[in-house]
């Protein structure tokens, strides 16, 4: 890895543990953040009748989820402030890995070329705050698995997670900006 401070950080976890909410937090602050590709992808696989859709073609899901995220880390080239990612590349193959589907070269290419900072933030699983939605069809065990798919995968690329407390997003956003601040400065 290079010695410029590497600016893209990834938020992870489970659904409905709360990244999309700081996230949110972030954009209030003026840092620039992606959307979530999964969430997305649904909402324009329902828009146009597609069927690149989690319960139907997980497949096809995992590679428009590639290109979004692929398309996301090219639009922060040159930013020099934090920029936040509510998830990134490897979310594919943690996805596909509890999908108990191959992840296939490509995307582990994909992985190696396209770098965020070292270190990830994952947020828990929290009961308190999980809901269901149109997109969000998992069940909280789902959610459990998830996160701990996320761990493993982030962990397999060779990323260090540091986990996001259960607080409110201003004060998770605010734990953010602070651990960046850290590790900054080593």
């Amino acid at each position: 890895m290079s010695t410029v401070f590497q600016q893209r950080f990834i938020l992870t976890g489970g659904p409905g543990s709360g990244k999309s909410t700081v996230v949110d937090a972030l954009i209030q602050r003026g840092y620039w953040c992606s959307r979530e590709a999964g969430r997305a992808v649904i909402q324009d696989q329902v828009t146009i009748g597609g069927s690149a859709l989690p319960w139907a073609d997980q497949a096809a899901f995992a590679e428009l989820m590639l290109c979004w995220e692929m398309r996301s880390w090219h639009e922060v080239e040159g930013v020099s402030e934090p920029c936040f990612y509510d998830r990134g590349v490897p979310d594919v193959a943690g996805y596909l890995h509890l999908s108990e589907l191959l992840v296939p070269k490509h995307l582990e290419n994909a992985i190696a070329e396209f770098r965020y900072n070292h270190t990830v933030f994952i947020a828990p699983p929290w009961r308190d705050i999980y809901v269901q939605d149109a997109e969000r069809k998992q069940s909280f065990d789902v959610a459990v698995s998830t996160y701990h798919a996320m761990k493993e995968t982030y962990q397999k690329y060779d990323y260090q997670w540091i986990e996001l407390p259960c607080v409110s997003a201003e004060e998770r956003a605010d734990f953010i900006l602070s651990e960046i601040a850290r590790l900054r400065s080593c």
